[in-house]
């Protein structure tokens, strides 16, 4: 009995040199053992290829960018036509130097010009919105509505947004309101068809489910429809705003009166060209700023 004890003695402490000795039911921990910190210029070599790559493109696109201007530099000093950046930026200077002037009624500063201009779009824009939304809600709902509105949109949708001018001078007799139809007209139709896809393409199971639990319709468009069609109409507005944004500066440039479509065509009369260059700078970053907006606006209520 003693011989068997000290046997088994022996056995356990001659494990316990070799291995831990754990508690039952807990499993030993691996020995810890000290890790060396890799260093920056242990990278691998696809690291390191970004990291140069994302170096490049930090230093060649800035460096593009100004030979861009240095091309717009030698075009302009060979043709003697067109301003270069430099007269083009003094245009800019004076022109924001004062920008909310006001010598008489056509004669104001290019804030009042950019403000005129914005402020139409908007009238114009919202209108579209509010007829063109609810019509594709409609449109996406009903099969009978799509199939009695589609040889309509389909005849309507291509026309040139410049093709109802004629029309808006000759239904309501001012510039400004036919600037604004206008802008209606060509807006209305990527918010309608947009939203309406959007509608169709909602899973059925949805509505299923909806007709299960004996919604009513508006807890179906609230619940239901909007969240899922949101992406859709957030991309048929901001096509819709970009397109008017596009129509107002050729519906000005025709119609006349304060606003930077029709500064364009006035300072074109005046052979200041420089200006017109400037004009199409400030066109460009308000449409970018407006696209900017709206795709904020878009992350802002987005549903996932």
């Amino acid at each position: 009995m003693s011989a068997v004890a000290a046997t088994a003695e022996t056995s356990s402490s001659g494990a316990g040199a070799s291995a831990p000795v754990t508690a039952p039911g807990l499993s030993a921990s691996p020995p810890v053992t000290a890790q060396a910190s890799t260093p920056a210029a242990a990278m691998s070599p696809q690291a390191r290829r970004r990291a140069r790559n994302e170096l490049l493109s930090k230093i060649v696109a800035p460096v593009l960018g100004i030979a861009l201007l240095l091309v717009w530099q030698v075009v302009s000093k060979g043709g003697q036509s067109i301003p270069g950046p430099g007269a083009t930026w003094q245009a800019a200077v004076t022109a924001f130097s004062d920008p909310f002037y006001r010598n008489g009624p056509n004669d104001q500063g290019i804030g009042f010009k950019i403000i005129a201009s914005l402020g139409r779009v908007a009238i114009g824009f919202g209108l579209a919105a509010l007829i063109g939304i609810p019509l594709g809600f409609m449109i996406g709902r009903s099969t009978f509505f799509s199939r009695m509105s589609a040889p309509v949109i389909s005849l309507l949708r291509p026309v040139s947004p410049l093709a109802w001018l004629p029309i808006g001078l000759l239904v309501f007799k001012g510039a400004d309101p036919a600037a604004i139809w206008t802008i209606f007209i060509s807006s209305i139709w990527p918010m309608l068809i947009n939203t309406a896809v959007g509608v169709q393409r909602v899973p059925t199971d949805y509505l299923n489910v909806a007709r299960v639990l004996n919604l009513s319709e508006w807890k179906v468009f609230t619940k239901i429809l909007f969240p899922a069609v949101l992406p859709y109409l957030m991309t048929g507005v901001r096509l819709s705003i970009g397109t008017a944004w596009l129509v107002i500066v050729a519906a000005e440039m025709l119609t006349g009166g304060v606003g930077i479509g029709f500064w364009v065509w006035d300072e074109w009369n005046n052979l200041k060209v420089e200006n017109i260059l400037l004009a199409i700078i400030v066109i460009g970053v308000v449409g970018l700023l407006l696209e900017a907006a709206l795709m904020a606006l878009a992350k802002r209520f987005s549903y996932e």
